[in-house]
């Protein structure tokens, strides 16, 4: 008879969800009450782009995830190397530094 731990939580991951949203910008915003991550996909050459998915999280889990997250960059960068991480304007680049396409 297998025994379970009582603080043991099942999740259970969908295979839709498991092929995961690319996000190349992420902007987060906040109110007394919750955290509110919204993740966004930008394209070369297209002046508007959508909000792929929003996460709204406590202050709580927010402060968690910061831990979480510093944690597994300090793992990585042991194992892989520093993330460079360039200093560019606060405008996002909309060519991404390429040269735009010509038909």
């Amino acid at each position: 008879m297998e025994e379970q731990n009582e603080n043991q939580l099942n999740i259970e991951l969908s295979e839709e969800i498991a092929e995961g949203t690319y996000s190349n910008l992420a902007i987060i915003t906040h109110s007394n009450q919750e955290f509110v991550l919204d993740f966004i996909r930008v394209m070369p050459g297209t002046p508007k782009a959508k909000v792929k998915s929003r996460i709204i999280i406590t202050p709580e889990h927010a402060k968690r995830l910061l831990t979480a997250l510093e944690d597994n960059i300090e793992k990585y960068e042991a194992a892989n190397g520093r993330i460079k991480v360039q200093q560019e304007p606060s405008a996002f680049p909309m060519n991404f530094g390429g040269t735009m396409g010509q038909a």
